[in-house]
């Protein structure tokens, strides 16, 4: 059967709005008449229907027309473009991004005092960004259906989807406007479908304050504590424990929300598991179990970035390098010396990755309210100083003598105080992509000095120190979100010609 579907949605012509509310509507509505159109044309396309044309549904944008080099107010770090010019980026997901897009479009019409203009831009929707979260149209497809199907849907397109934005290499040619946002709406769709397979949770449930930890251990604590908060019920502020395969436990009594049903423990757990303690404004915490290495610390960063968390924390186990450490001494990072690679080609080396003071302070400030340590007495079991992160698990095997460039004279001269696989791939895409992070390690052996984890004693120090050291990554969290995000968003992290979006 020749189906007559129309090749493209109904056109609606960009609009001018001097209010955020409505501006986010239009957004809406273009999205949605995109989407529909597309999941339309593809149930049909499944069903048997032979489409007569190639179908295509695009993105909304968002622009801004300035014509002044005026400044906004220069304490802002960000909701306010460079200087005179076209500023544009496209959008995805005002359903999951309606916040955060209301907030951006209040801020350019506050610091410029511009109208924006909202339309549908020409960076068509590859037909896989579409589907909703349990559709699953093209599975019944057979080989030569599914061929067929690159010719009739755009499909991801990699060169739409770069990162030379965030990496300040993107040059618009003559005529092209400047960028509004680090991430194109194509990008975000790609980090979001990336979410879902290496966690195995919608990106719906990412709370606004990331824990990142490389040991099973602390995310078995991070479950106790979250089922305990749940069970508290209202009282402790929390309104959801979310577990992989989107499983939801709500505290007794409070209604189930839509959707809550559908969630499955999944067989195996994912690759990089991710469990969230929600609130109902997006402001509770998520912690990931990103395993060992820094390629894995890479790739869950990349797309957690899009979701433009508020913070993000390092929360696991080192290397002490100093005899004067024990196991279970604390390391708060105020540098970090890079020999992960993983990050070589998008952040030069020689780019310093600086301590945020907000971070720093909630995290020292959290270990004194936990431990009940301060002042002098803190400087027993906290020591701050420069983290060192390398791609080589076995670093102590490494030929050692005075004409080699071994890892232990390395260290030595950077001064650093603890060495892990993870922190500074995780502090340097934060910088990259202007998410605040912060360090704070564990120390759980000490390999230069003859302590290495055996057994028993890791068992004993596991026990002893988990809990503690994850109570302290939350006290922090507690902190910053009670202090207010308004300061959070430091200006040391935007570049010249920075992005109007936070």
């Amino acid at each position: 059967m020749l189906s007559k579907f129309p090749a493209a949605p109904s056109y609606l012509a960009p609009a001018i709005f001097d209010d955020p509310d409505a501006a986010l509507a239009q957004v809406q509505t273009i999205y949605q008449n995109s989407i529909g159109h597309l999941r339309e044309a593809l149930r049909a396309f499944v069903s048997g229907e032979a489409l007569h044309q190639p179908v295509r549904a695009c993105y909304p944008f968002v622009r801004v027309h300035t014509s002044t080099v005026a400044r906004a107010d220069s304490r802002l770090s960000y909701g306010f473009v460079a200087g005179r010019g076209t500023f544009e980026t496209t959008l995805t997901r005002p359903d999951l991004f309606a916040t955060y897009y209301r907030e951006q479009f209040r801020l350019l019409l506050a610091n410029h005092q511009v109208p924006l203009e909202i339309g549908t831009s020409s960076q068509p929707i590859p037909v896989h960004f579409s589907l909703a979260e349990h559709d699953h149209l093209e599975g019944s497809l057979d080989a030569a259906r599914r061929i067929q199907m690159r010719d009739l849907f755009d499909l991801p397109n990699l060169s739409a989807m770069d990162d030379g934005i965030a990496n300040g290499t993107h040059d618009p040619g003559p005529g092209e406007p400047q960028p509004l946002s680090l991430f194109t709406a194509p990008r975000v769709d790609y980090s979001l479908h990336r979410l879902r397979h290496y966690t195995g949770t919608a990106p719906e449930h990412f709370q606004n304050f990331v824990l990142f930890t490389n040991y099973q251990f602390y995310i078995d604590e991070f479950v106790r504590l979250g089922h305990e908060a749940i069970a508290a019920g209202s009282d402790s502020g929390y309104d959801a424990f979310i577990e992989p395969g989107n499983v939801v436990s709500r505290p007794a009594g409070a209604a189930a929300q839509p959707g809550d049903d559908l969630g499955v423990a999944p067989p195996r757990l994912p690759q990089m598991p991710a469990y969230h303690l929600t609130r109902a404004d997006g402001s509770g915490i998520t912690m990931v179990n990103i395993g060992v290495g820094p390629a894995n610390a890479k790739t869950i960063t990349d797309h957690i970035a899009v979701l433009r968390p508020h913070a993000w924390i390092m929360l696991g186990h080192c290397a002490g390098l100093r005899n004067t450490q024990a196991l279970g001494d604390y390391v708060l990072a105020h540098g970090y010396v890079r020999e992960d690679h993983v990050l070589d080609e998008d952040l030069p080396l020689w780019v310093p990755i600086p301590a945020l003071a907000e971070i720093q302070v909630a995290l020292e400030t959290a270990v004194e309210d936990v431990t009940q340590l301060k002042g002098y007495e803190l400087k027993r079991i906290l020591r701050t100083g420069t983290v060192a992160s390398t791609d080589n698990r076995n670093w102590e095997l490494a030929p050692f003598g005075p004409l080699t460039s071994n890892p232990e004279r390395r260290f030595s001269q950077s001064r650093a105080v603890a060495l892990d696989m993870e922190s500074a791939t995780i502090a340097a895409n934060g910088f990259r992509f202007r998410v605040p992070y912060g360090t704070l390690l564990c120390v759980s052996d000490k390999p230069l000095h003859g302590e290495i984890k055996l057994p028993g004693m890791a068992n004993q120090f596991y026990r002893e120190r988990v809990e503690q050291h994850l109570r302290i990554g939350l006290r922090a969290f507690e902190l910053l979100r009670e202090a207010g995000t308004g300061q959070l968003h430091s200006r040391k992290l935007r570049s010249f010609a920075e992005v109007a979006f936070q």
